[in-house]
């Protein structure tokens, strides 16, 4: 699970998370895709799947960090769920959500875009009374100067 350990990591590295930020976790499950058994554990549906589901998610004081501590725009991550795959209380969903951030699970292509600087475009589907839906996310990468070619 990501821990307050690994975001406390990443910003000794690369600053403090901006606030705005849509914060995208990268565990490197999402590169398992379409391989339903390495992404999701289990290539069972329904309920009596969820037992045997296995992925990485937020860890709930993680989720309490991000909320309490940032000042975050939203959350992604590159597994099916912000939770971990069994469980059944759903802390970083009732975390994060109750704090009116949106999260988006199950995002694509992490690994193409840099850790800090991109310029992200979230395009939700519009679900009368759903709780959830589907998201095209876009993620704009500023072109490096080269100072070379002026």
């Amino acid at each position: 699970m990501i821990g307050v350990g690994d975001l406390e990591e990443w910003e000794r590295t690369h600053g403090r998370i901006p606030d705005g930020a849509i914060l995208l976790l990268r565990t490197g499950w999402g590169q398992r895709w379409p391989d339903r058994l390495g992404y999701l554990g289990t290539e069972r549906t329904g309920p009596e799947a969820v037992a045997e589901l296995h992925f990485p998610g937020i860890h709930p004081e993680a989720a309490r960090w991000i909320t309490d501590q940032r000042n975050v725009a939203a959350v992604g991550i590159d597994t099916p769920s912000i939770d971990y795959g069994q469980s059944t209380g759903f802390e970083a969903h009732v975390i994060i959500y109750g704090s009116d951030i949106p999260g988006f699970e199950n995002v694509a292509n992490l690994q193409e875009i840099p850790e800090v600087g991109a310029f992200v475009v979230a395009l939700p589907m519009k679900v009368a009374g759903g709780s959830g839906g589907p998201l095209r996310i876009v993620a704009f990468v500023p072109f490096a100067s080269d100072e070379s070619s002026s």
